[in-house]
């Protein structure tokens, strides 16, 4: 069962990935990678990329996550 903590370390392990990236396609390999714990995470399945963006902003806090206003691109620090 995936948690919004869940959420966050599979953002992080995107961008390890993809290096920067537009949101689609970081959902896109979350969703990939985590298919079945996302299927599995109760109500959380019906808003995880909303709350993806949530976790974001607080990787973006402490410092670990770039967002480019253009092109809504994502990038570790």
């Amino acid at each position: 069962m995936a948690t919004r903590e869940d959420l966050k370390r599979w953002v992080f392990e995107a961008l390890t990935d993809l290096g920067p990236s537009p949101v689609p396609l970081i959902a896109k390999h979350i969703w990939e990678n985590h298919r079945a714990e996302l299927e599995a995470s109760g109500d959380l399945f019906y808003t995880w990329q909303y709350a993806m963006r949530w976790e974001a902003q607080k990787l973006q806090h402490e410092g670990k996550l770039l967002k480019k206003t253009k092109g809504r691109i994502w990038e570790l620090v």
